[in-house]
């Protein structure tokens, strides 16, 4: 008897831990489905504007969603609190549903936001005569948001692309905004990707100039090869599953948010956002959108052509998902089902 009561006892414990691990990322925070939380991956930066704008916009509450949005700068902290089960979502690059497969967790991109990076390659003015393109990488410190973003992935592929390895240069966690301005003006940094409002600061004030722009398609086929689809709403694949119902809702709210900012100015579209968003400069917080607002793709739908270069490109430089090249699954890392049925009418 004593041994099937320990034999029983095990099991339990075992049942547990299993479904215990499951409810951490499968579900998310426990509650009504309708209260969602969505990691962002930098609130103010205009490449996940369209976050912040649908919840101006009312589109949220319009679905019958009650979503808090939580800022998380750096994109790499922000996988983890969706891996940990903390939060629902992520509003963030794409690219990290191809690396968290190659380690072993399903993540899906259920609404892409945009085809292009919208980041930046920006050099300091006083490094500029020095670095004319990344094959002058060599024995510079470049910045990035924190290792592990997809600013340092794509930092390490124009790197190696043009023949410069990764232990060549030094990388340094710059962060964004400020903390990224403050890196060019103390010599910090020589070089470094960052994404609007703080290239346009940059660049108004003199302290750098650009190197690279992804924010346009032409940019990005030259800086990599094809398109890089980037912002998105990403999720873990059993929570998808489990609640197609409140990513549907999700779907529809960003999609009419997309169609939004196809067919208003970048005036209008700052009306909409919260004025402190926009830093005391209006003039340049509409001259970023303007910049920006054309990488947003309007329907929320992947282009099969730009998930295959993602791949290619971290292929060329990250370990394990260049071991695991072949054995990467592209269907899993995103589905275009909510977008098709969320399109305006």
């Amino acid at each position: 008897m004593k041994i099937r009561a320990s034999v029983l006892a095990a099991l339990v414990m075992a049942s547990g831990l299993v479904l215990g691990s499951c409810r951490s990322t499968a579900s998310g925070p426990a509650g009504d489905p309708n209260d969602i939380k969505l990691e962002v991956g930098g609130i103010d930066k205009v490449i996940y504007l369209p976050a912040k704008l649908t919840e101006q916009l009312g589109f949220f509450k319009e679905q019958g969603l009650n979503v808090t949005l939580l800022d998380e700068p750096a994109g790499a902290s922000a996988e983890n609190q969706l891996v940990a089960g903390e939060v629902h979502g992520v509003v963030g690059f794409y690219d990290h549903t191809i690396d968290l497969q190659s380690k072993g967790k399903c993540i899906t991109s259920v609404v892409q936001l945009a085809d292009v990076p919208g980041e930046v390659e920006v050099v300091g003015s006083k490094a500029a005569g020095e670095i004319k393109s990344p094959a002058d990488f060599r024995g510079k410190k470049l910045g990035f948001t924190s290792p592990g973003s997809s600013t340092d992935f794509l930092t390490q592929y124009l790197a190696t692309k043009s023949g410069v390895g990764t232990q060549e240069y030094t990388g340094v966690k710059a962060g964004a905004g400020q903390t990224f301005i403050a890196a060019i003006d103390n010599g910090g940094i020589d070089a470094g990707m960052t994404t609007d409002p703080t290239v346009a600061k940059l660049v108004d004030s003199g302290k750098a100039k650009v190197l690279l722009d992804m924010r346009t398609e032409e940019g990005t086929n030259a800086a990599l090869g094809g398109l890089y689809p980037s912002s998105s709403l990403y999720m873990d694949c059993a929570y998808v599953e489990q609640h197609e119902e409140q990513v549907q809702k999700l779907a529809n709210a960003f999609v009419k948010t997309l169609d939004f900012i196809q067919k208003h100015s970048a005036e209008e579209i700052a009306a909409a956002m919260p004025p402190d968003f926009a830093g005391g400069n209006r003039d340049l917080y509409l001259k970023a959108i303007n910049d920006t607002k054309g990488m947003f793709n309007g329907t929320g739908k992947m282009r099969p052509e730009g998930a295959k270069n993602v791949l290619e490109v971290l292929a060329r430089f990250h370990p394990t998902v260049k071991d695991k090249h072949d054995q990467i699954d592209l269907s899993k890392t995103y589905t275009t089902k909510f977008a098709d049925k969320a399109q305006p009418r």
